[in-house]
C-alpha cells in the first residue's frame, strides 16, 4: 500500500467524490493547453513569427504532453497519484514562467512544448485513474467524464484571462503570471489525490453485478498483453482521428475567426468551444454507461466529422452571421472532440481492467499526442501555403469517417486470447 491509498476504514463515499472534484480542479489548471490559440494571437508582430512557428509549440506540448503520460501512468500506479500529480504542477509552472523570459519560437517549444506539455502529462496521469477506482463500472464513463471536464472547460475562463492579462501586462507578464498560479493550485489540490485501499470493491458494485473481486482479476491486462490485442490498435487509431481533429480546431480557432469571420474575437470562440468540450465529456460518459461505448463513439466521430467540415462553409459575408455560425459550430465541434476525452479512457479500463489503468491508458494516450501533433502541424502548413485552412478540413473529415467505421469492428478482447503472466 502507497503513501496515497486509503486505510480501510475510511470513509468510501465521500473520498471518492473528493478525488473526483480533486482531479477536476487540477485539469481546470492543465487545460490552459486548450488556450494556445489565445495566446499565440497575442504574439506580437515584432517577434517575425509565421503561421507554422505559431504551430509547434502546441504541437510539441500534445506530442510530449501524449508521450510522458505512459512513463507518468506507470509511475501512478508504482506510488500513488499525489506525488505524480506534485510534479506535473512544479513542471507545468516553471515551463510557462521560463516563456516569460524568450521571444523566440525556439524559447516556446522548450517551455511550453517541452516543460509544461510534460507537466500536463504527469498532471493528466494522475488525476482520472484514482477517482474512477472509488466506484463501480457503472459509473466509468460519468465518473471519468467529470474528472475530465475541467480539462475541457478550463478555456472558459483561461482564454479571456489570458486575453485580458495580454492586453494589460504583455503576453510575457501573462505567461508569468499564469505559471505561478497553476503551480501553486495543481500543488495545493494533488493533496487531495488518493487511491482506495487494495481489493477494495464500490459500493454498490456487488448488489448491481457491474464488478466484482473476480472480474477485476480476469480483466487484468499488462501493458505487454495489451499490446498483444489487436483491439488496442483500432481503439489507437479511432482517438488519434478524433482528438487530431478537435486540436487542429483548437489551436487555430483565433485564427479562423479572423480569417473566415473577419473578427478579432477569437478567444470568446475558445471559451464558447470550452463549454461544449467540458460538457461533451460529462453527456458522453453518461451517454455510453447507458448505451455502449461503440455505439457512443459513432455518434461522435460522425458528428464531428460533419462539423469539421462545416467549418469550410461558414463565409456567409455577414460578420454577425459568421460570429452566430462559428459559435455553434465551436460548441459543438468541443462537445463531439471533448467526448473522446471521457470515452476512450473508459473504453480501455473496461477492455483491460484497472490495476495497470494508468499506463495502459498512457500508452492509448499516445494517439492524442500523435493526432494532435500532426494535424495542427498540417493546418498550420495548409494556411501558410493555400492562405485556407479549408484543405486540412476536409482531410480530418476523411479520418473522422474512416474512424465511425472502424467503430463496428472493434469488440472486447478475448481473456482467453492474450497470452496471460503474471
Amino acid at each position: 500500500m502507497t503513501e496515497d491509498t486509503a486505510n480501510a476504514g475510511q470513509s468510501v463515499a465521500n473520498r471518492g467524490w473528493t478525488v473526483t472534484f480533486a482531479g477536476m480542479g487540477i485539469n481546470l489548471a492543465l487545460g490552459i493547453l486548450y488556450a494556445w490559440s489565445v495566446i499565440s494571437k497575442g504574439i506580437p508582430e515584432s517577434w517575425n513569427w509565421s503561421e507554422a512557428d505559431k504551430s509547434w509549440p502546441y504541437a510539441i506540448a500534445c506530442l510530449v504532453f501524449s508521450i510522458i503520460m505512459v512513463p507518468a501512468g506507470r509511475l501512478q500506479d508504482k506510488i500513488g497519484p499525489r506525488v505524480v500529480a506534485v510534479i506535473g504542477g512544479l513542471l507545468v509552472g516553471i515551463g510557462m514562467i521560463s516563456v516569460s523570459f524568450t521571444t523566440s519560437p525556439v524559447g516556446y517549444i522548450m517551455g511550453f512544448g517541452v516543460l509544461a506539455g510534460a507537466g500536463i502529462g504527469f498532471g493528466y496521469a494522475s488525476a482520472t485513474p484514482p477517482a474512477v477506482k472509488w466506484f463501480p463500472a457503472a459509473k466509468t464513463g460519468l465518473i471519468a467524464g467529470i474528472v475530465v471536464s475541467g480539462f475541457g472547460l478550463a478555456s472558459v475562463y483561461a482564454a479571456p484571462l489570458s486575453k485580458w492579462l495580454t492586453v494589460t501586462y504583455g503576453i510575457q507578464k501573462m505567461v508569468m503570471i499564469l505559471g505561478i498560479a497553476f503551480l501553486i493550485v495543481v500543488v495545493g489540490l494533488a493533496q487531495l489525490l488518493i487511491s482506495p485501499p487494495k481489493g477494495y470493491v464500490p459500493e454498490g458494485a456487488e448488489k448491481n453485478g457491474t464488478l466484482s473481486p473476480g472480474d477485476i482479476e480476469v480483466n487484468d491486462f499488462t501493458p505487454k498483453e495489451m499490446l498483444s490485442t489487436v483491439q488496442f490498435y483500432l481503439v489507437w487509431f479511432m482517438y488519434a482521428c478524433g482528438a487530431g481533429a478537435g486540436l487542429m480546431v483548437i489551436a487555430k480557432l483565433a485564427a479562423i475567426a479572423k480569417q473566415q469571420a473577419g473578427i478579432e474575437l477569437g478567444f470568446i470562440l475558445v471559451a464558447v468551444l470550452a463549454v461544449g468540450n467540458g460538457s461533451g465529456r460529462i453527456v458522453a460518459g453518461i451517454l455510453s454507461d447507458k448505451i455502449g461505448r461503440q455505439r457512443t463513439m459513432f455518434i461522435c466521430f460522425v458528428l464531428q466529422a460533419v462539423l469539421v467540415f462545416l467549418l469550410s462553409r461558414t463565409n456567409t459575408g455577414n460578420a454577425l452571421a459568421n460570429v452566430f455560425v462559428l459559435s455553434l459550430i465551436s460548441a459543438l465541434v468541443g462537445a463531439s472532440y471533448g467526448a473522446n476525452l471521457s470515452l476512450f479512457p473508459s473504453i480501455t479500463k473496461d477492455y483491460y481492467g484497472l490495476k495497470n489503468f494508468g499506463v495502459n491508458y498512457g500508452l492509448v494516450f499516445t494517439a492524442w499526442g500523435v493526432g494532435g501533433f500532426m494535424l495542427a502541424l498540417l493546418a498550420g502548413k495548409m494556411y501558410d501555403i493555400h492562405q485556407t485552412f479549408a484543405y486540412a478540413y476536409y482531410g480530418a473529415s476523411a479520418l473522422l469517417i474512416l474512424a465511425a467505421i472502424i467503430t463496428f469492428m472493434v469488440k472486447s478482447p478475448s481473456q482467453n486470447s492474450a497470452a496471460r503472466s503474471e
